[in-house]
């Protein structure tokens, strides 16, 4: 029986996102906690900054649209209800850590490449939803470096 009550997996909707997936629902299936997928788009004015003075709202939304669907294919598929998807805009590690917060996340499940070195040792958004949780994470190993 599984010691957590309340599960979030951190998602990036890549090819590495079933085995992430498929590692909170195994932890959560034998007690019967609840499992919440979250997905963070970062909003493009962060990677362009202000630099570049466009409107990048219709493309964000199609973004936003894109994830959407994405996630709702992958729920579907992994029975997880719509209650319990989460797509928000944001700073990966901020959002997820304020999501397991209002969530009472006792597990934050990430996706990490296995990389050699210590500041390879996850990516840096697994990496900075480790330094600042307030409760246990599991790094699963994804990626072609397994």
């Amino acid at each position: 029986m599984s010691q957590y009550k309340n599960i979030l997996v951190a998602i990036d909707l890549s090819e590495d996102t079933t085995p992430i997936l498929r590692r909170g629902l195994a932890i959560a299936h034998p007690g019967n906690a609840e499992l919440h997928l979250i997905h963070v788009i970062e909003p493009l004015s962060f990677a362009y900054g202000g630099d570049i003075p466009m409107d990048f709202s219709g493309i964000q939304e199609e973004i936003h649209q894109q994830a959407s669907q994405q996630m709702l294919r992958l729920a579907n598929a992994h029975n997880v209800d719509a209650q319990h998807q989460h797509i928000v805009l944001g700073k990966p590690e901020v959002e997820i850590h304020t999501k397991a917060e209002e969530l009472e996340a006792d597990l934050i499940v990430v996706g990490s490449h296995g990389r050699h070195g210590l500041a390879l040792l996850m990516g840096s958004t697994a990496n900075g939803v480790l330094h600042g949780a307030s409760c246990d994470m599991l790094a699963v190993r994804v990626g072609q470096d397994k």
